[in-house]
């Protein structure tokens, strides 16, 4: 198993989290109220999202979460690709030469 390619990690998880905040989106939008708090009280195990679940959203408001998680996903999926590679390179060299890529 080789390096893996960080940018297109950090793409696939930011727009793995898109997916998701749009899915929840259509959740809010399809849903009333109370199957809505039933369904993320299901999600979360039990935490009670009622006081801060929003129905009512602007569209503008939907664009800068989808912005904002993608930004999010691509850092967090980035870091991990970055941190998987910079194990990985020290792993092979140690093998080889006996020290790690310090």
């Amino acid at each position: 198993m080789g390096a893996i390619n960080v940018k297109k990690m950090g793409l696939a998880v930011g727009l793995t989290l898109v997916v998701l905040r749009l899915g929840c989106v259509v959740v809010v939008l399809a849903l009333s109220r109370e199957q809505a708090i039933s369904f993320f009280n299901t999600l979360l195990h039990g935490i009670d999202v009622e006081p801060i679940l929003k129905m009512e959203t602007s569209i503008k408001d939907v664009i800068y979460g989808v912005i904002q998680i993608f930004i999010l996903g691509w850092l967090g999926g980035a870091t991990i690709a970055s941190i998987y590679n910079l194990s990985f390179c020290c792993f092979k060299k140690s093998e080889k030469s006996g020290t790690c890529c310090h």
